[in-house]
């Protein structure tokens, strides 16, 4: 029961962060935080399997660095957005104007 419980918990985050990537879609940052959400679930979810499976946790690691370098990356689009257009709505661009 309880590794029910370990694989249905990064699941269920999972889905809330899409759900919430789905319906909100009016700032960049809002958008930005629900992938930084799912991330982290597929973190958890990844190091469950690795440890349920005795496999070593390097891989993990190599998870990790490329999931902060992919919060970077949208920090700085955000950025870069908010000094050309003043603010992080999407209706205020148009991707042509880009």
């Amino acid at each position: 029961m309880i590794m029910f419980m370990n694989l249905l918990v990064p699941m269920i985050m999972f889905f809330f962060g899409v759900m919430v990537f789905i319906s909100n879609r009016k700032h960049l940052l809002s958008t930005l935080l629900s992938l930084e959400f799912i991330v982290l679930s597929l973190f958890i979810f990844l190091f469950i399997y690795l440890n349920l499976h005795n496999y070593e946790l390097s891989f993990s690691m190599m998870f990790l660095t490329f999931s902060v370098c992919e919060g970077a990356l949208g920090l700085g689009i955000l950025v870069s957005m908010i000094r050309t257009h003043g603010n992080d709505y999407f209706q205020s661009f148009s991707i042509l104007l880009c």
